[in-house]
């Protein structure tokens, strides 16, 4: 039995929201996600705070999170929809 279909493992990676790190220990990540920052989070951001006429810069945190996709794909030498060509 020849091989045909040969998935591809993507990780993809994004980052919550800025916010002040003593609110960030709950903050979830987006469904499907699987947050790998423990505790508040990743000190690394800013966010920002308009008071009137001036806007404030803070030192926030954020988590990151990785979500595992499998992109489908032919293996060498097979094509098509359901990679049966040759």
């Amino acid at each position: 039995q020849v091989k045909k279909q040969c998935d591809q493992k993507l990780l993809i990676r994004m980052k919550t929201k800025c916010v002040p790190c003593s609110l960030n220990l709950d903050t979830p990540c987006p469904a499907g996600y699987t947050k790998i920052t423990n505790g508040t989070g990743t000190p690394d951001c800013r966010y920002y705070l308009e008071i009137k006429t001036h806007t404030l810069s803070f030192p926030g945190c954020r988590h990151r999170c990785v979500k595992e996709f499998e992109q489908p794909e032919c293996c060498q030498g097979h094509w098509g929809p359901d990679c049966m060509g040759k």
